[in-house]
């Protein structure tokens, strides 16, 4: 016959059970009292939208703040922050490129030749001066990306810095860390 002290199905009863710790939803809540639930299906989704714009609110100062765990996918890496802060560090003629296309548009209202020519031409010794901008800058990020990371693959650098050449530097996200002149 078998043993009164061991069950049948081969469990040991001296065996503790379970997992030696509460069920996660079990576990005592942290921050406080639990707010009241809505009354109504306007209260809920009010609360929806001002936890939401919280949580944005949140995260975006934490972008502009430079953390890197809110930066976005294309912003994030060591890489990256090199980059911007090479183009942060210099002015560029290619953010003149917008505001000088709208030159030929203002020549054209006013109908006189001389002017819509004088504006075209401005227009397009602009954007002259913006490629061989845009071309000064992918040399000089292949180059310092090169020489500081000479692991990285290089993928999407070049036009990353050309984009943010072309912002205006105060609309420029995540925000210039470094001033105009500074060395990097």
């Amino acid at each position: 016959m078998t043993d009164s002290a061991e069950p049948s199905d081969g469990t040991d009863p001296r065996r503790q059970s379970g997992k030696g710790r509460p069920t996660p939803k079990r576990q005592p809540r942290r921050g406080g009292p639990v707010a009241p639930p809505p009354a109504t299906r306007r209260e809920a989704a009010r609360r929806v939208r001002e936890q939401g714009k919280q949580q944005r609110t949140n995260v975006r100062s934490s972008a502009k703040a430079s953390d890197d765990r809110y930066q976005l996918k294309r912003d994030r890496g060591p890489v990256r922050a090199l980059v911007r802060d090479l183009i942060d560090s210099r002015r560029h003629v290619s953010v003149l490129l917008l505001p000088a296309a709208v030159l030929p548009l203002l020549g054209q209202a006013t109908g006189v030749k001389a002017v819509v020519d004088l504006a075209t031409t401005l227009w397009l010794a602009t954007l002259i001066a913006a490629v061989a901008d845009f071309v000064a800058t992918a040399l000089l990020v292949r180059k310092r990306v090169r020489a500081d990371f000479p692991d990285d693959a290089g993928r999407g650098h070049l036009f990353y810095a050309t984009m943010r050449t072309a912002q205006f530097r105060r609309f420029r996200l995540p925000k210039p860390r470094v001033q105009v002149g500074e060395k990097v």
